[in-house]
């Protein structure tokens, strides 16, 4: 059983149940506008993170505001580089301005997935990340060719999991595009986010069990019902005796309700 893991949420795309999420996640990555978002939700988003004591991730995309970051683009590993180093750069001076620091990376959508088996794709982005700030957390896919090159880099990586995504024997997640890529029965997903933590082991479609590491576990806040299963998965970490906090924050463990957020008590 893990002793701590980082619970992070997706926000800043301009939809959402953002600032209720905040409450229950130690993480968030905020879109840079290249997939979602713009300069004045990027610097509300952050706002209301570090008014939460909630680490900032930039949260980098293919340019495709029309097809959400999700569709497949070839990109040299040139512009792989200038795609994230731009969008992490410009995060980052929000936080500077707002008096807090970037914690982390983690890419978006098509890029995340390419990144995860593309050992180039990969290689680019976490370069990228180090040669801005190498005290950033690169965030990947569990086990996947990101969180390897990360590891190159000389990174600190965080082996990110899905609760609420259904996964193929290889280790990826079910493309967006199949009818079963979600799981969207809270109690089947709670069921597999308590398995990974319990076993470090997940169930593919297929039925074979993968090993998994699990760093840091995602929760999608654009998804319906956003809030109340942030609610339910912090609540089973309680039962469970495992501290959330965000990788690269060993003293920022947020497991009781003590931090007062927009005025609303954290919830354990």
């Amino acid at each position: 059983m893990k002793a701590t893991v980082d619970l992070n949420c997706d926000m800043g795309e301009g939809f959402g149940a953002d600032a209720a999420v905040l409450q229950y996640v130690s993480s968030v990555n905020v879109a840079c506008g290249f997939h979602a978002g713009d300069p004045t939700i990027m610097h509300r988003t952050v706002a209301g993170a570090l008014g939460c004591g909630v680490a900032v991730g930039a949260h980098p995309s293919l340019l495709d505001v029309q097809g959400f970051g999700r569709r497949a683009m070839r990109v040299t590993p040139e512009q792989a580089y200038d795609l994230v180093l731009y969008q992490v750069g410009a995060l980052a001076g929000f936080c500077r301005v707002l008096g807090g620091r970037l914690s982390h990376v983690k890419a978006h959508g098509a890029l995340y997935n390419m990144a995860a088996r593309n050992a180039v794709v990969a290689d680019a982005i976490a370069r990228a990340v180090r040669d801005f700030d190498p005290a950033l957390v690169l965030f990947g896919l569990a086990g996947s060719e990101l969180v390897h090159a990360g590891r190159r880099a000389g990174l600190e990586v965080a082996n990110e999991v899905f609760a609420d995504r259904t996964y193929q024997r290889d280790g990826a997640l079910t493309p967006r595009g199949q009818p079963d890529a979600m799981i969207r029965d809270v109690s089947a997903a709670l069921a597999q986010a308590e398995r990974m933590m319990r076993e470090g082991k997940v169930r593919a479609l297929d039925g074979s069990d993968l090993q998994i590491e699990a760093d840091t576990i995602c929760i999608h806040g654009d998804e319906p019902g956003a809030e109340t299963f942030a609610r339910e998965l912090r609540a089973l970490l309680a039962r469970l005796g495992i501290a959330v906090c965000a990788p690269g924050h060993p003293n920022e463990v947020r497991s009781h309700p003590t931090f007062e957020c927009a005025g609303k008590p954290l919830r354990a």
